[in-house]
């Protein structure tokens, strides 16, 4: 799985650590619904979780966009507004998927 942050929203550590984990979650429960084959290899090795960052929403859309014609799963986490972050606001793009076709798209990115 990689976890992709919008570094132009200035989250700061704690609300990263929260948008990723919706991101996972919201991966793990899509698979869970409409891939259980690519869920258990994950699982199977090792639940592998990275963290990358972009630049803004368009990046972020553009990279969900390629994960989907890959039908790979890739789930961006739009905030409720409550606190730090505009609502509606992408945050995090999480995609599950085998790791050569995930490095395709974002094998360029850097870690967080």
């Amino acid at each position: 799985m990689v976890l992709v942050v919008r570094t132009d929203l200035g989250m700061t550590t704690g609300k990263i650590a929260a948008q990723c984990s919706h991101a996972a979650l919201a991966c793990y429960k899509t698979l869970s619904a409409k891939n259980t084959v690519m869920l258990r290899q994950w699982e199977r090795t090792g639940q592998k979780k990275i963290t990358l960052r972009c630049e803004n929403e368009e990046e972020l859309l553009l990279l969900q966009a390629q994960a989907q014609s890959l039908n790979l799963c890739a789930r961006s986490i739009q905030d409720a507004g409550r606190t730090q972050i505009a609502a509606g606001s992408r945050t995090v793009l999480g995609i599950i998927g085998p790791g050569r076709l995930v490095n395709e798209i974002t094998g360029k990115l850097k870690l967080l």
